[in-house]
């Protein structure tokens, strides 16, 4: 089936990684005919990852940015404009779990981080691509939030990453609600959880794993590629019908 995404200019942050959600997404958007905008506050990953999307074919720029910054996500949208003249297509993927813990023992400095990083950083990065959106009547929005949103039970806890990712549902749906008549559409892809990358920094990482393998139907975790797949779903013209939604791609760890 053919996406139409040929010579779409695609901005994906959180691209550093090379074994990371945002490479794979960089990766597959390429393979369907995107030119790519790799981002990361690892510019030497961003720029490893440039280098694979120019192996495929397609142009690319890697753009450091620490997305939690205002003025950086801006300059981010400028450089990007200035190489292509647009940005057809956004994956706001940066994020990362940072710690955790009893809720009696969490600190106000990872409470920000966490919130910035998750939630503060996907809405400036938004709020400085839109403006080229709106002017020309089109653009696609893919925020990559997390299925952990949707569950509570004693072994997460009170987990700040969870509590940023609900915010980016909320913030994913009434985003599609504002812009859609701007001809931008704006859905989100909720990843279960990846055994597959470097995404968590938490200690108590394998036990995490492992307790939810034993709670996911498919009995394994969600892997780039299958996060890869869906954003690029949702960044084709074949989503015209599909505004505001949360796609679980979480082995059935969460069932609607």
């Amino acid at each position: 089936m053919d996406l139409g995404l040929k010579d779409k200019v695609a901005l994906v942050t959180g691209a550093g990684s090379q074994v990371g959600f945002g490479k794979a997404i960089c990766l597959t958007l390429a393979q369907e005919g995107c030119d790519i905008i790799p981002s990361d506050i690892d510019f030497e990953g961003a720029k490893k990852t440039a280098a694979e999307v120019e192996k495929l074919g397609r142009k690319a720029l890697a753009i450091k940015c620490d997305v939690t910054k205002k003025a950086e996500a801006q300059d981010m949208a400028k450089q990007a404009l200035a190489k292509f003249g647009r940005i057809d297509i956004l994956v706001n993927n940066a994020g990362a779990i940072l710690g955790g813990g009893p809720f009696v023992e969490q600190d106000e400095a990872y409470w920000d981080r966490e919130l910035a990083l998750n939630l503060k950083g996907c809405m400036l990065v938004t709020q400085a691509v839109l403006p080229s959106m709106i002017e020309r009547k089109y653009g696609k929005v893919v925020n990559v939030s997390s299925d952990t949103a949707k569950l509570v039970s004693p072994f997460i806890g009170v987990s700040m990453y969870n509590i940023a990712k609900t915010g980016v549902h909320k913030f994913t749906r009434d985003l599609a609600a504002a812009v859609i008549g701007h001809g931008i559409y704006v859905n989100s892809v909720s990843p279960g959880w990846s055994m597959d990358t470097d995404f968590s920094k938490a200690p108590d990482k394998k036990a995490a794993e492992e307790n939810f393998k034993k709670e996911t139907p498919v009995g394994r975790g969600t892997t780039p590629k299958d996060i890869a797949v869906a954003v690029a779903f949702f960044a084709s013209d074949l989503t015209s019908d599909i505004v505001g939604q949360i796609l679980s791609v979480s082995g059935g760890s969460t069932f609607q």
